[in-house]
């Protein structure tokens, strides 16, 4: 069977300026002092595939432009809004007053499956994603309205930050119009 790879031309994108004009997603991404540009770079790229509607970028996580946040977000940090907080708190405070969900993707004594949460249309959803060594800082968690987990079977227990951006999103991609 012959199945040839799409064109770049026919994988119907939308340019940066297009892509802020289109209906929200009701989906904002927010990274609590992730180290590395590497990772915040990854967490635009895949903001901008899943259609979160805004990235906070919180405490030490590197912000636009950064040459190394651009090596892995190959542009979509300029895509998605994002903003800077001094602290995460902050950021939750100032969504929860929006009306957002805080959910926080950490695993913890009462967390749900990320398979057993089901993202309801019409809801708000911040998604906290944390730190590559500490996690979601414990005022955060203890803020959320959720905490999620996604399921881990190996011996690390740990996923790094970026991949986790990539499943949750893709979870939650039923809720982005069309």
């Amino acid at each position: 069977m012959h199945n040839r790879k799409l064109l770049n031309i026919e994988l119907g994108r939308v340019s940066a300026e297009e892509y802020r004009t289109l209906p929200d997603s009701g989906i904002v991404v927010v990274l609590d002092n992730i180290r590395s540009a590497h990772n915040v770079g990854s967490a635009f790229r895949s903001a901008d595939s899943f259609k979160a509607d805004r990235v906070f970028l919180c405490g030490i996580c590197a912000v636009p432009p950064s040459a190394e946040i651009h090596k892995s977000a190959l542009g979509a940090e300029n895509s998605v809004a994002w903003e800077h907080f001094q602290n995460t708190s902050e950021a939750v405070a100032r969504l929860r007053s929006e009306g957002y969900m805080i959910v926080s993707i950490e695993q913890t004594e009462n967390s749900t499956r990320l398979q057993e949460f089901r993202p309801q249309p019409g809801m708000k959803y911040a998604l906290v994603f944390g730190n590559e060594v500490a996690g979601v800082s414990q005022d955060v968690v203890d803020a959320s309205d959720i905490s999620i987990e996604i399921p881990q079977f190996g011996s690390k227990h740990s996923l790094n930050v970026s991949v986790s951006v990539g499943i949750v999103l893709w979870h939650f991609c039923p809720l982005v119009p069309r």
